[in-house]
This record gives structure tokens, sequence and C-alpha cells, in this order.
């Protein structure tokens, strides 16, 4: 199994939207955080109604790390959040399925693969795209890695680097642009 890539494109994003907007909100709430927060797929899974609803920030211990992690919830979100969890009690899973049972792993890898592959995408992209997608903007809009470091709890600014793709852009780049 390969690595997955970000969706470098912001076109493209949101051509994943409009096709999930299309399946259904869950669908597209599910992506949107994971692209706006940069949070691995099994914080994401286990955030229940309580942990966004009516609120200003997301607090969570990441099931990988054990570390404790609060951010704000940007204004995208929180008008999502507003409707998809209208009506829904704070103890019920945030995402579930038509079953009443959790979002299972499998389930989020189908969403986002299919997705992709129904916007014309054509990199590998999996549940990892959707952290490693706001990664990717986050650095080339704010081009502060120490700061991407330490919200993916990463050891090294270079894993960061490699991690969200920058670094095999670069050398592409270098590539196509040496002529002799």
């Amino acid at each position: 199994m390969g690595t997955v890539e970000p969706i470098r494109n912001v076109e493209d994003i949101r051509k994943v939207e409009n096709i999930l907007a299309r399946q259904s909100l869950r669908n597209l709430v599910f992506f949107t955080i994971g692209t706006n927060c940069g949070l691995r797929i099994s914080d994401i899974l286990k955030l229940n109604v309580g942990d966004v609803k009516n609120r200003n920030f997301i607090q969570l211990t990441e099931k990988k790390t054990g570390k404790f992690k609060k951010f704000p919830i940007n204004s995208k979100l929180k008008e999502l959040f507003a409707i998809y969890t209208k009506g829904k009690r704070l103890d019920l899973p945030l995402f579930e399925t038509k079953f009443g049972n959790r979002l299972a792993r499998v389930a989020a890898y189908y969403i986002i693969r299919t997705a992709c592959e129904e916007a014309g995408l054509e990199d590998k992209f999996g549940t990892h795209t959707m952290r490693k997608t706001f990664g990717y903007h986050h650095y080339k809009k704010f081009k502060d890695v120490a700061m991407l470091q330490k919200i993916f709890n990463h050891s090294s600014p270079e894993i960061t680097l490699r991690y969200i793709g920058i670094e095999q852009d670069e050398i592409d780049e270098s590539y196509t642009n040496f002529v002799i």
C-alpha cells in the first residue's frame, strides 16, 4: 500500500466537496472537518455531536499520541455544524451510518476514495488525504513549517514537509526547471 497524496488544487477540493454534498450532508461535513482541522481519521471518527454543537473550540485527546489538543472551529465548519447537528442528541456519534452505528474507518476510506475518483483526480487518495490536504494548504498559505509541525505533533520540519508532499513538489519542480 503506497502513500496517499494531498489534494493540491483548491478547485479539485471544491469538486470533491460538491460530490460529497450531493451524497449527503454527513459526507460533506466529514470531509470538511478533515480538510479544515488536520485531524487524524481516528480522531475525527471518535467525535460526538456534543464535541462540536454550539462550540467555539474542538477539544480532544489524540488517539495516536495521547496528547490533548484544542483548536478553534473556523467559520465554514461552524456553519456546517449548526445545520448538521440541529436536533441531534449530544451523546451521539458525530458521524453515524444509516443503521445508527459510528462510521468506520473502512467506510470513511471508501467515501473519500470514490469521491476523488468521481472528481477525476488521478493520485492515490484515502483517509489521510484530508489531513495532508489541510497541511499542504496551510503551508502554502502561511509558509510556517514550525507551526504546522506543532499542529501535527511531528518531531521535525523535514517530516512535516515530506508528509504533506512539499518535499516531492520541490524535487519535481527542480527536475522540470533543469535543462542542460
